[in-house]
This record gives structure tokens, sequence and C-alpha cells, in this order.
């Protein structure tokens, strides 16, 4: 499957001749059509949520549109999130995790689900339809409510298929929940938790403390050179053929930028003269913030740690266009702020080699 046409290519200038050149205004940040995920997309109405009756309420009123999620996979009808009527579903499944995700803005944003809906998000220990891998055995309970084509995926899978908002919501949904299964018990005394304000906040019934969700910071970077090439990495765990930005998680007591300069320092041992932000994406899995950064260096040699990096290659525009069309190397999925700083740097979307039909 191909990404649209490559940008011309001015080998004098050295760069794309695109809106994206950084001469636009889009310099000094990912492009809204290059970064995945968009910006908010339901009010959580944090202030609401606190009421210990809110919750209740909400999840009782016919217009509260239900996710459901099992296992790393929320439940989806053909390509686009099931939501389904709250009220409507059994108390079984009530009687889990359920948490207040948010309400949809008045103007339609999704045609899945209604203007102005509130939408909750529901855990149930296992899908209540068979999934290859996941479980043998339906749970009988409810699964009639479900439609026919119902299926079960994470993000990885369905994001492709999912609009904007459908997007933001299951992101919103898998954070949330993968903390709860992380956190059931009081890190002060080893209580088991109450889970109060509608799903934010765990309270441990010993100490009285409470207990909010947690989000790890994590910067990932495209190193450009004084040549204007760019530095990308194959990691440990990833397929021999894939090349990648690199990436690391904020320590405690560091600054952004120092975290920038520590991890390319320590994964390919190259020294970076300064950085800029350039945006975020939330990546629950588990629980990671990816903080987008370009950072520059006068540096010519990449050394590999060997550990977490295994390979590192200077790629000029037309050097990345050349092995991406061939086979040679692959880049990011799109739904990745990886492939977002990558084609930042290169000007516009890279094409990639459209793949041979299989019978």
């Amino acid at each position: 499957m191909t990404s649209g046409p490559l940008p011309s290519f001015d080998p004098s200038a050295g760069t794309a001749l695109s809106a994206f050149d950084g001469t636009g205004p889009t310099a000094g940040r990912l492009a809204e059509r290059l970064l995945p995920v968009s910006a908010e997309a339901l009010d959580r109405r944090s202030a609401d949520r606190a009421d210990p009756n809110f919750l209740g309420a909400v999840v009782r009123h016919p217009g509260t549109l239900a996710v459901l999620y099992s296992q790393n996979r929320a439940a989806h009808v053909g390509t686009h999130l099931a939501f389904l009527p709250a009220h409507l579903l059994p108390a079984s499944w009530l009687g889990g995790l359920v948490v207040y995700l948010g309400q949809l803005p008045q103007q339609r944003t999704t045609a899945q689900a209604d203007p102005g809906a509130d939408v909750v998000l529901v855990v149930l220990p296992e899908p209540v339809e068979p999934v290859s891998a996941v479980m043998s055995e339906p749970a009988a309970e409810g699964a009639s409510l479900l439609p026919e084509n119902t299926n079960w995926a994470g993000f990885r899978e369905s994001g492709p298929g999912l609009d904007l908002v459908e997007a933001g919501i299951l992101l919103e949904a898998a954070a949330i929940a993968n903390w709860h299964r992380a956190h059931p018990r009081c890190p002060r005394c080893g209580a088991a938790t109450e889970v109060v304000q509608s799903g934010w906040v765990r309270l441990c019934p010993e100490d009285g403390s409470e207990h909010f969700p947690r989000t790890d910071p994590a910067i990932i970077v495209t190193v450009v050179g004084a040549d204007d090439r760019l530095l990308l990495a194959t990691g440990a765990r990833m397929r021999s053929t894939m090349f990648s930005t690199l990436a690391g998680f904020v320590e405690p007591g560091e600054s952004l930028e120092q975290a920038v300069a520590r991890e390319i320092l320590e994964e390919v041992g190259v020294r970076v003269t300064e950085c800029q932000y350039l945006g975020s994406q939330p990546w629950p899995f588990p629980a990671s913030l990816m903080l987008g950064f370009t950072a520059h260096t006068e540096d010519t040699i990449a050394q590999p740690d060997g550990a977490e990096v295994l390979r590192a290659r200077w790629f000029s525009r037309e050097e990345l266009v050349t092995a991406v069309g061939s086979g040679e190397i692959t880049l990011p999925s799109r739904l990745s702020i990886s492939r977002a700083l990558i084609e930042q740097w290169f000007g516009d979307h890279i094409a990639e080699p459209v793949l041979a039909a299989t019978e």
C-alpha cells in the first residue's frame, strides 16, 4: 500500500520541497496530518466525576455509551469501536471496573456515536466472544447484546481504521485500564484499594491515602547531523529491517532536554548540541507519554551500545527514499509518533513499496 506521491527534490538544496520544509507555519512542531492522534476528544468532566453519585447516574442514563475492554483489547464492530447502551449491560459486567471516560462534543465528531453522549469504559475479565489466543469459550451472559460482526482488537490492530475521536477514546481507555490492572494495592501498606471518583482514583481503606493514574514520560528523538542526514537505529526488540528513531524514559530529577542528551549518548555515542520539542503522543502500552524532539549533532560516527541498539545508520533524504522503496528497510507504523518525527524531518509522507497481493 502506498502513501501517496513523493515530494520533488532539489539536489542542490538537499531537502524536500514541500509545505513541511521548515519554512512554513509548521516549523517547530509536528504537522497535524503527520501526527497520528488528534487533540482531546472528550470533555472528561473532572469536577463532576468526583461526586460519588455521578458514575451511577451516568451509567443508568439511556443515552450513555459503553466501550468494552478486556485483556488489552476493545470490542469493535467492523473497523470501528463498538458503542453499546450502558444501561442495558448485564449487572455482572457493571460489577467490575467501570470508568467515566468523558462526554463527546455537541458537534458530531464520529459517525459511530451521538453528539454530546457520555462514554464509560467497562472492563470485563474476559471477552464475551471467543478470540484466538485469548480464550476458548464465550461468556454467555450478555453476548447477545453484541452485533454479529463484533471483534476484539487493540490499538495497534485497529488504529488505522479508527477516526481520530475513536482513536483518542481507545488510547484513554487503554491507559486507565492498564493503570488499574497494575496498581490494585496501596504502595504504602499493601492493602487492596477501592476505586473512587468515577474510576480515576484508588483509595486505600487502611491508611486513607489516595492514588492517581501515572504516566511514564519518554523522549523520542530524530537526530540530525551537520550535513542534514538523519540518524536511525534498530533496537534489540525490532525486526532486522526496521529502522526507527531513538527513545528512552526520563529518569527522576532529569529535565526532558537532559534525557534527550543522555539517551542519545548512551545508546549511540552521539553528543547532541541542541534539541527542540515538536509534539507528543499518548502510548499507553503500558503507560508511556511519548515526547517528540529533534536534536542536532556535529558528530558523524554513531556507535550502537549493542544492548538496546544493535545498528545505527545515517540517511540522506534520497538514501532513505531508496532504502524504503526497495524494501531494504522498513519504518515504524503511521500510528506512531516515531513515523511522524521521521516524516517531519523528511518534509512529507514517505512512500512505501506496494505489497504484492497474495492468493
